[in-house]
């Protein structure tokens, strides 16, 4: 049902979705859908759950905190890892994480800069074995620079898409090297 959520967000956008247009794409009935969610949203809630899930997983996966050459790599590996999604990953162009529904769509708590931020914080404070609690603030700003950029690049189109991603990395580079 994810699968056929995220093709028909690609084809009709989030507005265009029905859940009885995921249900006949996924070769269900729509009461079957219901068993699993209580309407579309929670439907695109799920899909955009484990599209951070999967943006986590290969953060993790990816960098090698013990064999990078500089630190920079890792944010440049991170940016790679976003921009690979919203080229490749069905929906995620058109919903990312959350963002253009809701602010708080991945939790009802915290908007969903706060908790993408806190997955990466995570993911590098056991990395380099460090409290979390010491990089959280530092994160936070630097994906919400990344993002701000990246969306010059992809959303608004005011730039060449390269020269958005490359001028991203630089920034965010920039911004953590007073920290590191």
């Amino acid at each position: 049902m994810l699968k056929a959520c995220a093709a028909l967000i690609d084809e009709l956008g989030y507005d265009g979705v029905t859940t009885t247009l995921i249900a006949e794409r996924a070769g269900v009935a729509v009461g079957s859908l219901y068993q699993f969610f209580p309407d579309k949203r929670a439907v695109v809630q799920a899909l955009t759950k484990r599209n951070l899930d999967y943006f986590t997983a290969e953060i993790d996966r990816r960098l090698d905190w013990d064999h990078l050459e500089h630190w920079w790599h890792g944010v440049d590996t991170i940016i790679d890892i976003y921009v690979e999604m919203y080229r490749e990953i069905p929906g995620f162009a058109r919903v990312r994480f959350g963002d253009v529904i809701d602010l708080r769509f991945i939790d009802d708590e915290r908007d969903n800069n706060t908790v993408i931020a806190d997955q990466i914080a995570g993911l590098v404070a056991q990395k380099v074995n460090v409290p979390v609690e010491s990089l959280y603030r530092t994160i936070t700003i630097a994906s919400d620079i990344g993002d701000t950029i990246l969306a010059l690049a992809f959303r608004r189109k005011l730039f060449g898409e390269q020269d958005m991603i490359d001028e991203a990395k630089r920034v965010v580079r920039a911004y953590l090297a007073r920290e590191f």
